[in-house]
Formats: C-alpha cells, structure tokens, sequence
C-alpha cells in the first residue's frame, strides 16, 4: 500500500505513546509504536532515550537552518511578546508587510503580490482558486480545470488532493474537486521506450504532453499547469534540458496559468531562494511553505504576478479566500529572521558549491546491485531501488511491503539514519539533509545507506 509513513515500526508496551497520539500518514495497531524524538542540534536529532540519527531529511523537507538555532526562537518570544496574534483579514501586522516584501524582492518577475497561508497545501489550494476566479473576472468563466503530472503530490485538502497524482492517496476520499488532469512526469530511469535516450529530446516530449492535455481538454476550460520544479514523489525527477522552457511556452500559447509548485524546492533546497530561478523560468504563481522559516513556525504563502492581481485592484472586488492563523505574525517575524539567517550564513551558495560533492558520494552506491537510479539536484536526491540493475525490474508489492517496510524503514532509523523510504511509484531511499550539512555528513549518509542496502538486497 502506497504511504508517506517514513518512521520505522516498532514494538513497545509504551500505552501513553498510542493512547492519544494519531499519527500523520502512520500505521498504527499491531503492537506499533511511534518513536518519540524529543531535541534537535545542528544536523542532528536525538530520542526520548538520548540516541542520536543525522536528519537526512530535514525533518519533511522543512529544517534548512538546522535545529536548535537559538536566533529563530528568539524571534518568535520577542514577536509573541509584542503582538502574538492578529488576523490578516482586512488588517496587516508589520511582520507580515515586511515579510511580504522580502519574499517579493527574491521572487522572479513581477510575481509581487504575497496570500499567506498556515501551510503547502493550502498554499496549492489558495492558487487553484485564484486561477479560477481570476479568468471569471477576466471573462474567460469556463477556464477552470487545472494539469499535474503522475506520482505528484500537491496536498491534502480536497483541491490540492485532486491535483495530486498519486491514486492510492486520494481513492478513500472520493469523489474530490473536479477538473484535475494528468500528464507524464519526468521521470526519464523510467521513459517510455524510444524517448530516454536524449535527455533534451524528452523533456520536448513531456512537455508537449501538456499541450497536448490542453488541446484534449479544451483551451477554454483549462485555467492552470501546477508543476515542482524537481518532483518530488516517485523520488526527486529532475527537469529534463528545455523542459521548462516548452512549458511557459505552451501556458502562453494556451492562456494558461504555470504554477510552480516550491512546497518542497524553495529556500535553498536546490540552491536559489526559489527554484524556478535554478531552472530559467518565471511562473504566473509560486506555492511555498516549510522552509520559509526552517520549520521554527508554520507559515506557507502563494505568491503571484501584478498581472493576476489586477483585477483584485479596483476598491471592490475580493478573493474571498482566506485563512485565520495565514500570516500569523509569530511566523512571519520567525521567517524573517530565518531569512536573515540565510543571508549571513550563505545558504544557497552553500548548496551551490557543496551540491556536486553530494552527487558524487551518493553516486558511489552505484556499485550496489539493488541501486538503479541516483537522481535529484541540490541538496534534493532520490535514489531508486530495484531487483535487477540490468533490466530496472522494480519490486511486486509483497516485495516492497517487506522490503522496504519491513526491514528498510527500521534498518536505516536503527543505524542512525533519518531519511524516508518511499514506495509512491517505484521503491526509492529519499534524502533532502539540512542546508548546513558538508561532507562529512555526506560521507556519513553513503555509510550508512551502503551497509543497510547491501542487505536488504539479501531479503529481496
């Protein structure tokens, strides 16, 4: 069964751990106990019984900074001591306008206009509605359905999960928002015979996937294109040479908003502020959250063009959209100083120059029999798994259930290891360390992963 459940299974007569406590995407019963992780410092995070594990995930793709920076807790006391809360509906706070500015100064384009929210998903949500309503105002009503691409995970909420493509994620909440159409994403490990072998010449054939949806579907009904600049799901796809160029291409040809989706990308992830400027294009929108403010505070934003918000700008109209805790200024005064932080420290050129050294060590798991495919960019990576290297033929769902669940998941938490084994679309080992990891860590991550994987590959 397809899940993001990424902590190992354990058995514990702990009652006070499963009494309560209803985990995220977790399984739970059968004697299955959460670990419980109680402090965090530097790269490092440790447990209710003091053992240490690098964070090679950043928590979710969320900590950038590291734990334990005392500077982001000490924004959020001294903002929580001069005004903890204040809605942003039809009121501003300072945090919120200045953030607002920082963001649109790192923004490419005239994506000027900030809508916060608590989080990704909603941000997703925030952007699927304003494409609608925007080509109500303009007089195109019909435009509404929105493209992604299989295995891509957008959300949650009953938009966002619509746009998502993943189906064992969203069947147990059918029927969710109509209009959401899939294309292929760019997985080019896994292209259809005839189009892996020019890198270039399969991103003109995903991308014209996308024209060819619109065409399908109808230009007048399709209002938006929601893609990650690295995907996520199925394990980090990277943009193929001129992907994103046909895209924007294709969304101007058609009158059709491209999103980029940054949940995941932005804030040094890949190495720019927000990581369509890594791969040459300006989207209509951004969606971003986690690491905004290194997961000190939860805060999400959609940031989009002066060109959507014009019609917004006339003293009458509103985008009656909008959430309680959106902007909140605890966060928003933790996101500047984490933004602050990056400034100092160098963050994305940290990224930048340390990237191809993480590469290259995750590269040497190559040598393993079970390691098909390294891919990814930045501090970003994906590593697919498979049972035969030489005709990529990936696991049966028995397989990847004892595999991966049974021994994979627990065998990495267990040498010290906090990553994520993911089985939405092909086996993968997900790896996104904090922004401040070097080569040491890097060194320590390919230890680790060498000696867990070479026996799994035993239990295949």
């Amino acid at each position: 069964m397809t899940s993001t459940d990424t902590r190992p299974a354990t058995s514990s007569s702990d009652g006070r751990t499963t009494r309560h406590l209803w985990g995220h995407f977790s399984r739970h019963g059968a004697g299955i106990v959460a670990p419980v992780i109680a402090r965090g410092e530097g790269v490092r995070i440790f447990d209710d019984r003091g053992r240490s594990y690098l964070d090679g995930l950043s928590g979710l793709f969320v900590v950038q900074a590291g734990h334990g920076r005392d500077e982001l807790a000490a924004a959020a006391a001294a903002q929580a001591s001069t005004l903890a809360f204040f809605p942003l509906w039809s009121y501003a706070t300072p945090p919120a306008i200045e953030l607002a500015e920082r963001l649109a100064v790192h923004a490419p384009g005239d994506l000027n206009r900030v809508f916060f929210t608590t989080g990704g998903g909603e941000a997703v949500e925030s952007a699927w509605k304003l494409a609608k309503q925007y080509y109500k105002l303009t007089g195109k009503p019909a435009k509404h359905k929105v493209i992604s691409r299989s295995v891509a995970y957008h959300g949650t909420p009953q938009g966002a999960l619509a746009i998502t493509g993943i189906p064992e994620l969203k069947q147990d909440f059918e029927p969710l928002t109509p209009g959401a159409f899939r294309v292929p994403n760019t997985n080019i490990y896994r292209a259809p015979e005839g189009h892996g072998d020019d890198p270039k010449a399969f991103g003109r054939w995903a991308a014209d996937r996308i024209a060819e949806a619109i065409e399908f579907e109808g230009p007048d009904t399709v209002a938006a294109v929601f893609l990650e600049p690295v995907q996520n799901a199925g394990g980090c796809f990277p943009p193929p040479p001129g992907y994103f160029e046909r895209v924007r291409q294709i969304c101007d040809e058609y009158d059709v908003l491209l999103v980029s989706d940054e949940v995941i990308c932005a804030f040094g992830r890949i190495g720019s502020m927000f990581a369509c400027s890594d791969f040459g294009y300006v989207p209509d929108i951004i969606t971003c959250a986690k690491g905004m403010t290194s997961g000190y505070s939860p805060i999400g934003a959609m940031i989009a063009s002066d060109r959507l918000f014009e019609p917004f700008d006339d003293g009458r109209t509103a985008f009656a959209h909008g959430y309680t805790f959106g902007g909140h200024p605890v966060s928003a005064a933790v996101a500047l100083a984490n933004l602050d932080l990056f400034e100092r420290e160098g963050l994305n050129d940290r990224v930048k120059q340390n990237a191809p050294a993480f590469r290259s060590t995750l590269e040497k798991l190559y040598d393993l029999p079970i390691v098909g495919d390294v891919r990814g960019e930045g501090y970003f990576y994906g590593i697919e798994l498979v049972k035969d290297k030489a005709t990529k033929e990936t696991f049966t769902p028995d397989e990847a259930e004892r595999v991966l669940r049974g021994f994979l998941s627990t065998a990495l938490f267990d040498a010290g290891l906090y990553c994520r084994a993911d089985d939405r679309g092909d086996p993968v080992v997900q790896l996104a360390p904090p922004l401040i990891c070097g080569q040491s860590e890097f060194d320590e991550i390919e230890q680790i992963l060498r000696g867990v994987l070479t026996e799994a590959y035993t239990r295949i």
